[in-house]
């Protein structure tokens, strides 16, 4: 099994958006900003290519479908890349890979989704993919609350149910392959979608992407939540449920969203979590990171 990281693009966020009630003075001793209180921030789509064939998209980044927007009133998004693109590259048709899991249905996760097609036509971007994404996030999709109106958009979902491609996630802990293990959290959003790969070979560690839930390596403070978290004590619980496995399991953590630390292995002291500092003689995680 294979693990590669793929930035999809960048964007600029609020400071204050992305860390919520913690003051500036602290949270930018730990993540850059500008001078418009701003942080950049990556979209790291995780790439899986499995013993037995399967490749396993996990999230895929803004897209190319919706228009960039560059004001000071909105995301300014930049350096947008096409993952079906970045796969070419690699060797990895479109057609060949074969289940895409979204963590959660937000634009800047799952806009790769889809592409245009003939005459303006949205269309599956990877038509033998099957997408695996909670019931729950389809149905705040279908009816979404006022906070999230805006993060949404249903052409994704409608192409892909038409297609015949849509697989909704209902239980609380899902195995799509042997070592793929899918749970759902509330928090950031209903039922978003956590996602743990076991070593092969039975040795310990392995790799967890805990979408928005720990969006940044700056997120490991359990109470510094984003603005964005629907339901703060939600979001705290599952972080710390997240948090505790990877520390007792030495996962390395995937950081969606940080430009600066797309991933690392934490400890946890007391009830503190750090980035781990790499034992003498440990062997690295198995990940290839493609900027």
């Amino acid at each position: 099994m294979t693990i590669r990281l793929l930035n999809t693009g960048n964007f600029f966020a609020d400071g204050g958006a992305m860390f919520g009630a913690v003051p500036r003075s602290a949270w930018g001793r730990r993540y850059p900003f500008n001078y418009h209180n701003d942080c950049k921030l990556a979209m790291f789509a995780g790439l899986i290519t499995t013993d037995d064939g399967r490749v396993i998209l996990i999230d895929n980044g803004y897209g190319t479908k919706r228009p960039k927007p560059f004001t000071r009133t909105a995301l300014a998004f930049h350096h947008i890349q096409d993952p079906a693109q970045t796969l070419a590259q690699q060797g990895i048709p479109p057609e060949s890979v074969t289940d895409i899991i979204l963590t959660h249905l937000h634009f800047d996760h799952c806009g790769g989704t889809t592409r245009f097609g003939d005459r303006g036509r949205i269309v599956p971007t990877y038509p033998n993919a099957q997408v695996h994404v909670s019931l729950a996030q389809l149905r705040e999709c279908a009816a979404p609350n006022p906070l999230e109106v805006d993060s949404f958009s249903t052409d994704h979902i409608d192409a892909i149910r038409q297609a015949g491609l849509l697989h909704p996630i209902t239980e609380p802990q899902t195995y799509i392959h042997p070592h793929i293990r899918l749970t759902l959290h509330d928090g950031h959003t209903a039922g978003q979608i956590a996602v743990r790969i076991s070593p092969t070979d039975g040795r310990t560690g392995g790799i967890l992407f805990p979408g928005d839930i720990v969006p940044t390596a700056a997120h490991l403070s359990p109470t510094w939540l984003s603005a964005y978290d629907i339901s703060p004590l939600d979001s705290l619980r599952a972080k710390c449920q997240l948090l505790d496995e990877a520390a007792h399991d030495r996962l390395t953590i995937v950081f969606y969203h940080d430009a600066f630390h797309p991933c690392a292995t934490i400890r946890k002291t007391r009830n503190f979590y750090t980035i781990a500092q790499p034992e003498p003689g440990a062997e690295a995680a198995p990940i290839t990171i493609i900027d």
